[in-house]
């Protein structure tokens, strides 16, 4: 993939304990934005509108009516046709990982540890 203008990648890192794939994302041609909250990315949202989201799915068995706070991401990211969403999981928490990718798109799902190159193949799958 050339470097060219792709838009804007939004990374929202709530627990990390991986790699930081800024340079990746920048040799795929994105502008990167961070941020280490789901609250934080909806703001976030509002203000540009991401090509790409690169976000964790982190299960929380305490939410009711929820699997995760990606939900809330995810509810307002499906009225934005034009933006990806590529989700880092636990294989553990497969299960309800795919209760989530049920109801709404992903563009990729890649399990942890994470691979630098299976990231970099779902980047480049993202049509311009």
């Amino acid at each position: 993939m050339s470097a060219q203008d792709q838009g804007i990648l939004l990374s929202i890192v709530e627990l990390g304990g991986y790699p930081d794939f800024r340079a990746l994302y920048q040799r795929c041609g994105f502008r990167v934005e961070t941020t280490t909250s789901m609250r934080n990315a909806i703001r976030a949202l509002k203000k540009y509108q991401p090509r790409v989201i690169v976000a964790e799915f982190n299960y929380q068995s305490d939410f009711r009516d929820r699997t995760s706070s990606l939900e809330t991401l995810m509810a307002v990211v499906q009225r934005m046709p034009d933006t990806r969403v590529i989700v880092f999981y636990e294989q553990e928490y497969l299960h309800q990982f795919e209760r989530l990718r049920s109801r709404f798109p992903i563009h990729a799902a890649l399990p942890f540890p994470l691979e630098e190159k299976a990231l970099e193949t779902a980047l480049q799958s993202v049509e311009v």
